[in-house]
């Protein structure tokens, strides 16, 4: 028999997704494996357990999907105590946020598991389709308009009709990575007039081709924002400080802003502030999508829509997982590409190189040994 791959039912607060899919589970049987899916993992991401029974996985608890598993895929990083039994030697991937849950960490280098975080995947072009902060931020940024646009108590697009002209919504995007862009494409797709800044001169061409207009500070030079492996890094005071006052002036004129922007392993950087806020009208509506990393707007509340001088700030946690059927397709294919890559015919396993797993390796042989752990 082939290597055996668990795939558990997420056990996380709010969590809806689930990390195979029956598509990916012929997949992976086509490469020989074998695939035993806790029951009720794919409920709340609409796949019933018959789909996975169907796709040739055997369907079971928690302890006989874990039983003699040499790999073990989740969303979130499962509990260690709920995979006790895991057998020593086995991978764990998933999305296992190891600088926030330093313990957990800590937990399955003690348990003898090869933990590997999907979030630290390397940003090179091959490890594009395996990298689930890509994947999962596309839909984050689609969702946070439309969630935005059920917040707003107008119209997105212009329409002009026989009683008069209803105006097109000010859409501000405020980081444009891949959630951002996502973010600006879906809001000119519903009709609204949009714009869109960052802290990397490089989006400009991208923010312009997508039909916004760009905000950017042009008076300071030479800060290009780019750091290393395509994220942003943060700014020096002068252009902070430059930034934050064409960034005011704008957001009062703004009926939605919607902010992305995140640094790994480093709390959220604000973006706007109470006066801000204040400067706009009431019923404009404001999402903050790193909320859950301590928030780019004064105020939001992770899990709340709050208001704030006559402004709403949404603050939803996880919002992959409120479109969970086709984020968790795409995350179910990111791990699917990752193994799949590395897969070794003679051995029937996947074999990692140092690149890729050296960067995404936390723990192995009983202790934490990913450097960026370890410093």
């Amino acid at each position: 028999m082939g290597v055996k791959i668990a795939i558990l039912r997420e056990q996380a607060a709010g969590e809806r997704r689930v990390a195979a899919t029956p598509e990916t589970v012929k997949k992976f049987i086509g490469l020989g494996a074998e695939l035993a899916v806790e029951t009720g993992a794919g409920v709340t991401a609409s796949i019933a357990d018959q789909a996975y029974l169907d796709a040739g996985a055997t369907v079971a608890d928690r302890s006989a999907v874990l039983t003699g598993a040499d790999i073990i895929l989740g969303v979130q990083g499962p509990d260690p105590a709920s995979i006790a039994s895991a057998k020593t030697g086995a991978w764990l991937a998933a999305s296992l946020n190891p600088f926030g849950e330093r313990e957990r960490v800590d937990a399955y280098a003690a348990a003898g598991l090869e933990a590997l975080a999907m979030e630290l995947m390397p940003r090179i072009t091959r490890a594009q389709s395996m990298d689930i902060l890509s994947s999962q931020s596309n839909l984050s940024g689609y969702k946070a308009v439309l969630d935005a646009a059920a917040e707003y108590g107008r119209a997105f697009p212009m329409m002009m009709t026989a009683a008069g002209t209803v105006s097109a919504a000010r859409v501000f995007i405020m980081g444009v990575g891949v959630a951002g862009l996502q973010a600006i494409a879906t809001a000119r797709r519903l009709g609204a007039q949009v714009s869109a800044t960052d802290v990397r001169s490089a989006t400009k061409e991208q923010i312009l081709s997508l039909g916004a207009k760009p905000i950017f500070v042009e008076t300071i030079a030479g800060i290009e924002g780019e750091g290393s492996g395509g994220y942003a890094t943060e700014m020096s005071e002068d252009y902070q400080k430059a930034q934050a006052e064409l960034v005011s002036g704008h957001i009062a004129k703004q009926d939605i802003v919607i902010t992305t922007a995140l640094i790994p392993g480093r709390p959220a950087p604000r973006l706007i502030s109470d006066a801000q806020i204040a400067s706009m009208r009431p019923g404009s509506v404001i999402v903050d999508l790193a909320v859950e990393a301590g928030g780019n707007v004064e105020g939001a509340v992770a899990g709340e829509v709050v208001e704030r001088h006559g402004v709403k700030i949404v603050g939803h946690r996880n919002v992959p997982s409120r479109l969970a059927a086709d984020t968790s397709a795409l995350f179910a294919r990111n791990l699917f590409n990752f193994l799949s890559a590395f897969w070794d015919k003679d051995k029937g396993a996947p074999v990692l190189d140092a690149e890729i797993g050296d960067a995404i390796r936390l723990t192995q042989g009983g202790k934490v040994v990913n450097p960026r752990l370890l410093t």
